[in-house]
């Protein structure tokens, strides 16, 4: 069944069967199409850190996956962004808005094409970031992401939850064309997106949350 407009859906990201983010965004349209999601500014967020509090960039990854960690409730506090999931695609392309919901980019994120879950008090969509992404400018000028990401991590096998690299470099080279060609989805659709009035910001998901990882 198709998730219904307006629903809470944990957008839940795992390092293989790891939950480590999980921001709370609401449903824009759910179709054959795709999944389009709204993750506001001051969204709740689940994410996994440290016992002292940092989170996987404040350290190496050798160091990161070594020291203990645990699971807290915060608040997403990046730009408000319409996420969208085409329908079984290793990628999904996120349009960033600033305070002042005036566009400013768009976003390629690389990532095992999500799989979504209803169990009624709760829903998700689960998925695996495999950290390679595209910036894309309104001009259509564009750039690859944390590439020095994926390098160190690729070092680190055993724990490492990328296992095709090439793969990856692959779709996100597939992609380039339309953004240098300012077709769909880089042709100004949904830049003027905006939340219906009615939608505040979701309550925190307390309970749930943590059930296994769904897959497809």
């Amino acid at each position: 069944m198709p998730l219904r407009p307006g629903r809470p859906v944990l957008h839940r990201h795992f390092a293989r069967d790891t939950l480590v983010w999980a921001p709370l965004t609401r449903v824009v349209s759910d179709d054959e199409q795709g999944t389009r999601l709204w993750l506001a500014t001051g969204s709740p967020l689940i994410r996994q850190v440290t016992e002292d509090g940092q989170g996987p960039r404040d350290m190496p990854f050798g160091e990161w996956i070594e020291t203990p960690k645990k699971i807290i409730q915060d608040v997403y506090r990046g730009p408000s962004t319409l996420k969208f999931h085409p329908r079984s695609a290793a990628y999904s392309v996120w349009w960033l808005f600033d305070p002042q919901h005036n566009f400013r980019a768009w976003y390629v994120n690389l990532e095992e094409p999500g799989v979504a879950w209803d169990d009624g008090a709760v829903a998700g969509i689960d998925l695996t970031d495999q950290d390679l992404d595209i910036w894309v400018w309104p001009d259509r000028r564009w750039g690859w992401k944390d590439e020095d990401e994926l390098e160190e991590r690729l070092a680190y096998p055993d724990a490492y939850w990328v296992s095709d690299p090439d793969a990856v470099w692959a779709q996100g080279r597939k992609i380039v064309p339309a953004i240098e060609a300012g077709v769909w989805p880089f042709d100004g659709t949904w830049t003027d997106f905006r939340p219906p009035a009615g939608w505040t910001i979701p309550e925190p998901v307390t309970a749930g949350w943590d059930r296994p990882r769904e897959r497809g």
